[in-house]
Order: structure tokens, then C-alpha cells, then sequence
């Protein structure tokens, strides 16, 4: 018997967003346009993570996350995980107090 539980977070609540930025020491979401290498062009909540080239964007009506780590390369996946696993504990609290 297995003992994985898979956990889907949309990002929708800047509320929530901006929280999780603080628990991780990343500045406030800024609604901007973000270009990224392969000249795609996002409009969102950018978050700047320590050490990454380009911003997470996150197009929090969609619930979707935007980002060019290049493998790694530009960008340490381990603090998007720690971003958005503190989003989710942020939403939860959130959703709690109703």
C-alpha cells in the first residue's frame, strides 16, 4: 500500500502569495511584465528569488506559475518549492478564518 499524498496548489490568492513571500524573505509580488529568455512575455504577480535570473510569475486569476530555472542553471528549484509549499500553508490559514 502506497503512502504518497500528492498536494495541487493553484496560485490564486495574493493575499497568500505575499505571506509566503514574506516567510521566505523574497520581496512582494509586483504586478509587472516579465520577458524571459526565449522572448515569452508574461503579465503577473513577479516574485524575485534570491539567485535567480528571471522572476516566478504568477497570473494569480489563471492560478498559474511562470519561471525559467534552465535546469537549474538560473534559478534553485528547492526555493520555489519552499515559495510555494508556504503558499499553501498561507491559503490554508486563510481559508480557515471564513
Amino acid at each position: 500500500m502506497s503512502h504518497i499524498v500528492e498536494i495541487k496548489t493553484e496560485v490564486n490568492d495574493l493575499e497568500a502569495l505575499t505571506a509566503a513571500c514574506r516567510r521566505v524573505g523574497a520581496p512582494s509580488p509586483e504586478n509587472r511584465t516579465v520577458k524571459f529568455y526565449d522572448e515569452k512575455v508574461v503579465r503577473g504577480f513577479a516574485v524575485d528569488l534570491v539567485g535567480w535570473k528571471y522572476p516566478i510569475v504568477f497570473t494569480c486569476v489563471m492560478g498559474e506559475v511562470f519561471y525559467d530555472d534552465f535546469n537549474g542553471h538560473w534559478g534553485n528549484r528547492e526555493n520555489l518549492d519552499r515559495l510555494l509549499q508556504m503558499y499553501a500553508v498561507e491559503k490554508a490559514k486563510i481559508e480557515a478564518r471564513k
